[in-house]
């Protein structure tokens, strides 16, 4: 009888339920296909190696993130408002996993993992642009390039205070957001769209 062929969504969702036991330094591949009751070269498929599956939960993030984009409340809400919106549906789709979104995050910045540092510049980016597009936010030239700078810092200030407030309540965390994108020269950008 022929197996039938691994979903990669379902190859991630088992390797985040077993880092969620193990964490994500101790989980190895083998592990995810012992678990799937496949081999290595069915994982090999969808992901090439642990980083792969990494950036596979960023863009479900990311993704979550531009679904919530298409809710049409966000249309009657001001630049700050869908930003936050929408950057708290992105850390939603995590939360599931937070402690190990937090392991993933520093096993990229180890010192012998340059190439994944540099991977992870540019995830950061990407996450960026796509909150921006999600939040419907039309500037140009300089005064995008000063938006995206601005914003970028927002986010990792908020990303990572979500990651080590996990005891934190909702109400807390939006009040820190909302200092965040009302933060500096931040503000004045945001007036426009």
């Amino acid at each position: 009888m022929k197996k039938k062929p691994t979903d990669p969504a379902q190859i991630l969702d088992s390797a985040l339920q077993l880092a969620d036991v193990c964490g994500w330094e101790r989980l190895h591949l083998f592990d995810v296909a012992a678990a799937l009751d496949i081999g290595l070269d069915d994982i090999a498929r969808h992901y090439r190696d642990k980083d792969d599956l990494v950036e596979a939960w960023f863009d479900r993030a990311d993704q979550a993130m531009l679904g919530h984009a298409r809710n049409p409340d966000l249309r009657g809400l001001n630049a700050e408002q869908r930003l936050e919106s929408c950057l708290l549906a992105w850390l939603d789709s995590l939360s599931a996993h937070r402690g190990v979104t937090g392991q993933m995050l520093l096993y990229k910045l180890e010192p012998g993992h340059i190439h994944l540092q540099v991977l992870g510049l540019m995830r950061i980016s990407r996450t960026v642009q796509w909150w921006r597009e999600a939040a419907g936010r039309q500037t140009l030239h300089l005064r995008r390039i000063a938006e995206e700078t601005l914003l970028t810092g927002a986010y990792l200030r908020s990303f990572v205070h979500w990651l080590r407030h996990s005891d934190e309540g909702s109400a807390e965390f939006r009040a820190y957001l909302r200092r965040q994108l009302r933060c500096g020269p931040l503000p004045l950008l945001l007036q426009r769209p």
